[in-house]
């Protein structure tokens, strides 16, 4: 049975082929504003800078969660390591959640 941390690697993976995942502080952030994103996650590594602005922005929103995987495990799934990313299918999120210890 695969650990938490691979179940959730594979679900984003998942977001990801389906075209559902966004991945950026930049790009996530516009998401975010315009309405289209239903789940914020952060890598353990981001800086606390980062979570906490997305938090902010996130703050009686959306959820905003902290992965229990780092930058560097979750480099497979984008062109360069991020520490940010979003799903926008309220399925895939509740999915992804679900995965989170």
């Amino acid at each position: 049975m695969p650990t938490h941390e691979e179940a959730l690697l594979g679900a984003l993976g998942i977001c990801r082929k389906a075209g559902r995942l966004l991945y950026g502080y930049d790009r996530v952030e516009e998401a975010v504003l315009r309405g289209k994103v239903v789940l914020v996650l952060l890598a353990s590594d981001a800086s606390q800078r980062t979570a906490d602005h997305m938090h902010t922005l996130c703050d009686k929103v959306i959820p905003c969660k902290t992965m229990p995987l780092t930058s560097v495990q979750l480099a497979m799934l984008t062109p360069r390591p991020t520490a940010v990313y979003g799903v926008t299918d309220g399925n895939l999120a509740r999915l992804c959640a679900q995965h989170l210890a």
